[in-house]
């Protein structure tokens, strides 16, 4: 039976794409910045999204809003493009960095990879991964510093820093300008 004036029941797409993702309430909830009690609630069709949070779990499901509003499945494309407004992004405002997720949801915990983006003075600071994550830097403008344990090394333009990520580290930067890198982290 199809009621055109009842909205949408977003809660079982939701569901369907967020796990097809491997991603918990509470991955989701972190990467799109709604509560986990609002997702559970949107799942359980006991509550509709606003259209800024749907924006929101779109974005961070990496699909287009009308797909989180359409039950029915649609056919994957070969080719999926996703553009730059779709990309979710996990600002650091007050430690002066901003970390774009470019990989795909339902590689994490596996492989993962950003686009990091230091202002001067800038730092992302990780508390070690789990055994065995190996994370590989590699700066694309400006100079970082990167400490992992108690050794510091200066990595320069064009240069690829690979190391353990299961110890705490911390990537800086130091410099008068912006720097940008990219990271893939490793999981074993």
């Amino acid at each position: 039976m199809n009621n055109t004036s009842a909205p949408p029941e977003v809660g079982a797409t939701l569901q369907r794409l967020r796990l097809a993702r491997g991603l918990t309430l509470e991955d989701l909830s972190r990467i799109a910045g709604v509560s986990k009690s609002m997702l559970s609630q949107i799942e359980r069709e006991k509550a509709n999204p606003t259209i800024a949070i749907t924006w929101r779990l779109a974005n961070a499901l990496g699909v287009q809003i009308g797909e989180l509003l359409s039950s029915g499945v649609r056919a994957v494309d070969l080719i999926r493009v996703v553009d730059a407004h779709e990309i979710p992004t996990l600002p650091g405002n007050h430690a002066g960095y901003s970390l774009r997720i470019l990989g795909p949801m339902d590689l994490a915990g596996k492989y993962e990879w950003y686009e990091l983006t230091l202002q001067p003075g800038g730092e992302l600071a990780s508390q070690a991964h789990d055994p065995g994550t190996n994370e590989h830097l590699t700066v694309v403008t400006g100079t970082v510093e990167l400490e992992v344990g108690a050794e510091k090394r200066k990595i320069k333009h064009g240069a690829t820093a690979r190391y353990p990520a299961d110890q705490d580290h911390a990537i800086r930067n130091s410099g008068k300008t912006e720097a940008k890198a990219l990271l893939v982290v490793v999981h074993r």
